[in-house]
């Protein structure tokens, strides 16, 4: 099994409506009877919690570098190869570019 061979995505809306139709499994009755207690008690119970709770006194503000636009030709093959794996695939052409770059950044004049 690949990871996240059994998830699915669903709009606000198509949610709503499976709401409607009642396919709504949670027991909401159960969890607005919660107390704040019980749940900071399960959250300390659960497992996965334990590792996340990072260390922010060594945090450092990074800012995103500015993205300049630009047009570029590119084979329709390889446009077509991006956009097959989804969102993103502009990113994901950044990313080859800059490790690219960051491969060949001593071979360059300047």
């Amino acid at each position: 099994m690949t990871k996240g061979e059994h998830t699915k995505t669903y709009t606000a809306k198509q949610i709503d409506k499976a709401i409607g139709r009642g396919e709504d499994q949670t027991d909401w009755t159960r969890v607005e009877a919660m107390t704040d207690e019980k749940l900071e008690q399960l959250i300390a119970e659960d497992p996965d919690e334990a590792e996340a709770d990072p260390d922010w006194t060594k945090a450092r503000l990074v800012l995103p570098k500015r993205k300049q636009q630009i047009s570029i030709r590119v084979d329709a093959d390889v446009l077509h190869w991006f956009k097959q794996h989804g969102k993103g695939y502009q990113r994901k052409i950044q990313a080859v570019l800059r490790t690219y770059m960051e491969a060949h950044k001593h071979d360059s004049p300047g």
